[in-house]
């Protein structure tokens, strides 16, 4: 009772900090009532805090005996927030706030959930409703915190929610190997780790079953590349550094991590690129016929925009920047790998023609998150028989997706 309790203090806690400090910047000049409220509710959850570290620095010994004062202590401090925000107030003048903005961040999306669920309780319609709207925004590899910590808070509230692997507490992933292999794929009435694959009871067809905008989204990814084509006018620009070779396996794809300043230029728009990993066989199609492999570069705008550059690898020569990769691959799933003293540019996995496919799209692998923009060039690369037979995964691309009205251009 003591850990569940904790943890929904420590969620909304953290969860309620952010939003509170928000709103007390975007409100300071048109709402100065609600600064007064904002400093208070801040200055109550702050006692919240001092008081749990308390609490854990004082624990006894004897934890039988200690757990239902801390856990009373715990409901205690959760009922003083729910009343400090049931009067809705402050409910109400974020979603005023908010309605004005064109889009949400996955972000402020689930702090808006958090106030909800704070207001209005966990069974309201519109809180569900708010977090999973925020599960759907949440970019998989970059926003995993939102989406544990959405997770978490509905799993927590008895809500009938699956929570994926990577968001269960580290307490949860001690356990003994043989009970994982147990409850792997089995499921329970509020929660259980979800896997996806790419074959059998996890692959593509049934991801729409744990992550619904992989099965109703209608701007999906990957397509089939086909004419006839709208003109792009934009002009893409990489400027790509090199730098230290972090590389990891995480059980679906080889992903190579780099550091801070590479970007990608659209016409006069910057994305950070954040990391690129590979496809076997390539998850676009170009007139109905796959290349061998893909590699997919994503990047990142400071609005939080996504843009992927995908590059068709076909069969040929044996390519020295995949000679490197396949040379430093992972010992371990799951765990970043940096190798002594070796150094990568991703600007050698690139043509030097950046001719382009452009469609709006989704993240390939769940949740499927759509409003994402791909470049696929027209220019592939070239790695040989042996290295695409070195690559770890056999199948790991998702088949093409319904087009759906949308149109592709091509630029450049």
């Amino acid at each position: 009772m003591k850990k569940h309790l904790r943890l929904i203090l420590e969620v909304l806690l953290g969860i309620c900090l952010v939003a509170t400090a928000t709103l007390a910047y975007l409100n300071y000049s048109a709402k100065k009532h609600l600064a007064a409220e904002v400093a208070e509710l801040t200055e109550q959850l702050d006692e919240a805090k001092e008081s749990l570290e308390q609490a854990e620095e004082e624990k006894p010994a004897d934890e039988e005996k200690a757990a239902p004062e801390v856990s009373n202590t715990s409901s205690q401090e959760l009922d003083a927030l729910k009343a400090a925000f049931s009067t809705g107030v402050v409910l109400q003048d974020v979603e005023t706030l908010y309605k004005a903005q064109k889009a949400l961040s996955a972000e402020r999306q689930v702090g808006l959930a958090s106030l909800r669920l704070l207001t209005k309780g966990a069974q309201d319609e519109s809180t569900v409703a708010a977090f999973q709207k925020a599960l759907e925004m949440a970019e998989w590899s970059n926003r995993l915190q939102t989406v544990c910590a959405a997770q978490n808070a509905l799993a927590a509230a008895g809500q009938k929610v699956k929570v994926l692997s990577d968001c269960k507490k580290s307490s949860d992933k001690e356990e003994p190997a043989e009970k994982e292999k147990e409850d792997h794929g089995k499921k329970d009435d509020k929660s259980h780790a979800v896997h996806w694959g790419y074959e059998g009871d996890n692959g593509p067809e049934h991801w729409g079953d744990n992550f619904p905008v992989c099965g109703k989204g209608k701007k999906q990814s990957p397509l089939n590349i086909v004419g006839p084509f709208e003109k792009s006018k934009e002009t893409l620009t990489v400027d790509y550094k090199e730098g230290p070779l972090k590389i990891v396996n995480n059980g679906h794809t080889i992903q190579v991590n780099v550091e801070p300043g590479s970007t990608l230029t659209i016409g006069k728009e910057s994305f950070d690129l954040l990391q690129f990993h590979f496809h076997r066989p390539s998850e676009e199609q170009v007139d109905g016929k796959n290349a061998a492999m893909v590699a997919h570069f994503v990047h990142k705008s400071k609005e939080g925009k996504l843009a992927v550059i995908g590059v068709m690898l076909n069969e040929g020569k044996d390519s020295a920047a995949i000679k490197t990769l396949w040379a430093n691959l992972p010992p371990k799933e799951m765990e970043e790998y940096l190798p002594a003293k070796v150094t990568f540019n991703p600007g050698s996995m690139l043509p030097k023609e950046l001719a382009f496919y452009n469609y709006e799209g989704s993240l390939t692998t769940p949740p499927c998150t759509e409003g994402v923009q791909f470049y696929i060039l027209k220019s592939p690369m070239e790695l040989s028989k042996q290295q695409v037979a070195k690559f770890p995964f056999k199948l790991n691309a998702r088949p093409v997706q319904s087009l759906n009205g949308r149109k592709i251009s091509a630029g450049g």
